[in-house]
């Protein structure tokens, strides 16, 4: 099975690159699954501009 984990960031606590690593330790610990990829994509969240 392939799993691709996509998150995005938590404002001013965790990068989406954490969250993405945070996600896969949990689906490796508890997932009865031992045959699966897991694809970390963390999302860059875009600046918003003032107008």
């Amino acid at each position: 099975m392939k799993i691709v984990i996509a998150p995005d960031s938590y404002k001013e606590s965790l990068s989406a690159a954490e969250v993405a690593q945070a996600i896969e330790k949990g689906f490796r610990k508890f997932s009865p699954m031992r045959n699966m990829s897991l694809f970390r994509l963390p999302m860059a969240a875009k600046e918003r501009s003032k107008p």
